[in-house]
């Protein structure tokens, strides 16, 4: 056996919506698509493919609403399938925990309209049912479909948002932390179950939120569940820089990704942490083919075939809280529009260094939401699809990778089944799990 040094690996996700589409949105309409999305078992056997390719973590992404901002009416997510559908998750892992044994489950839950308590019991309670497998995706929640839901007008403002995070995770982390690893006790013969020294109130009055504590569930086996985060804006960064065990981004090239992930790092070693403590993972679809001719068709296929652009606006003015209603497809993006919205410049300028000109459509920016223009797409032969996930690894772009499906069943076997193997006899992937809990896969130490 040799004894150089282990090689860095990849770290791999599934990236799924508890819904009637993959985070592709046209996902629904391909010809071999299982709409069985109603049933626990369609989201059990996606993640046993998954695990079968020894995935660090599958993970679901989660709004709190339909999409309801364009035209002020949710008709157009219900008529063109623009994810009008979301499952509660919790539901969702509870099956899937009983239908794998290591890989990690991961669920998103929002900081805006959640309160502490509830998320640190959920995520608590999940990392012990699952033997030390869970994580939180923290996300604030950005739109007034989700405000309106939950009593409120319009969403809080961006900075806002963050304050409230911030306060969140400080209280959930304190209740997490409530119980000492060794506070459980059990003693049939003194009948001493716990001891109340070693299990804490934390107390907590802040701006947002108050808590007295003590979390009803015993510390976890992770020690604390693993933190997802996704912020693309300077607070956003800087909120992932403290927490986050795993960034996931959105970044479009191979040049974007390499300064995000340089910026990233410089940040998370300025909050005190180690960068190689956290994962960067750009979401990246993949499509594969038997010979590069069937992967083009197949790209061509859906980029042009499934996603109506109603779909593509819907879901557009849902991200972006913004009304399209009142633009033309082709009409350009303007400093006006950018003024009026939060998110579209950064997503504006993202779409014009994609495209390389200087003027950008309302077509473009939906596209790049909705379709396979979202984020990096890796095309070809499973040889070829591995060329390019290693050219970003080796390449000081990223950590591994969240894979998104364009259909299912299929996206994720193709995966799983043709890539994968590559990536193992290359040594860049895991060829067994060799640890319990999620972060065992990521390397990562448990909190004290």
């Amino acid at each position: 056996m040799s004894s150089a040094p282990r090689q860095r690996r990849m770290t791999l996700v599934g990236f799924m919506q508890a819904g009637n589409v993959t985070v592709y949105s046209g996902s629904w309409r391909y010809p071999s698509a299982d709409l069985s999305f109603l049933d626990l078992g369609y989201y059990r056997k996606i993640a046993r493919t998954l695990e079968e390719g020894k995935f660090d973590l599958v993970f679901f992404d989660d709004r709190l609403a339909m999409p309801g901002v364009y035209g002020d009416s949710v008709a157009e997510a219900v008529r063109y399938g623009a994810r009008p559908i979301k499952l509660d998750l919790t539901a969702i892992l509870g099956g899937i925990i009983g239908a794998t044994d290591r890989i990690g489950i991961g669920a998103t839950y929002s900081t805006t309209y959640y309160d502490p308590f509830h998320v640190a019991r959920t995520f608590a309670t999940l990392d012990h049912l699952s033997r030390g497998r869970a994580a939180w995706n923290v996300v604030t929640s950005v739109n007034d479909s989700e405000a309106q839901n939950f009593g409120l007008e319009q969403h809080l403002g961006h900075d806002e948002r963050y304050d409230r995070a911030q306060e969140f995770i400080e209280t959930v982390v304190a209740l997490w932390e409530s119980w000492d690893d060794d506070a459980l006790v059990m003693d049939r013969e003194t009948g001493i179950f716990a001891d109340p020294d070693k299990v804490h109130e934390i107390n907590h009055r802040g701006k947002w939120f108050s808590a007295r504590g003590p979390l009803t569930v015993p510390r976890t086996p992770q020690g604390r569940p693993a933190i997802l985060q996704a912020g693309q804006s300077g607070r956003g960064r800087e909120f992932a820089a403290q927490w986050a065990d795993l960034i996931f981004t959105g970044d479009p090239g191979l040049a974007v990704a390499q300064q995000h992930y340089r910026d990233q790092r410089d940040r998370i070693a300025a909050a005190g942490r180690s960068p190689d403590d956290v994962k960067f993972l750009p979401m990246a679809y993949t499509v594969i083919g038997e010979t590069e001719a069937i992967a083009a068709e197949k790209e061509r296929l859906f980029l042009e075939s499934y996603v109506h652009p109603m779909a593509s606006l819907t879901l557009l003015s849902e991200v972006l809280n913004y009304d399209f209603s009142q633009h033309d497809l082709d009409d350009v993006v303007t400093e006006e529009m950018i003024n009026a919205a939060s998110g579209i410049r950064g997503l504006a300028d993202g779409v014009r260094r994609h495209l390389g000109r200087p003027d950008v459509t309302v077509r473009d920016l939906a596209a790049h939401r909705a379709t396979l223009l979202q984020g990096p797409r890796f095309v070809g032969t499973a040889e070829q699809v591995a060329d390019q996930m290693e050219e970003w690894f080796l390449g000081g772009a990223c950590d591994g990778f969240v894979i998104a499906a364009t259909h299912l069943p299929g996206a994720f076997e193709d995966v799983v089944r043709m890539v994968v193997p590559i990536l193992q006899r290359r040594g860049l992937f895991r060829t067994e799990y060799e640890g319990v809990t999620l972060r065992d896969h990521l390397g990562l130490a448990r909190p004290s």
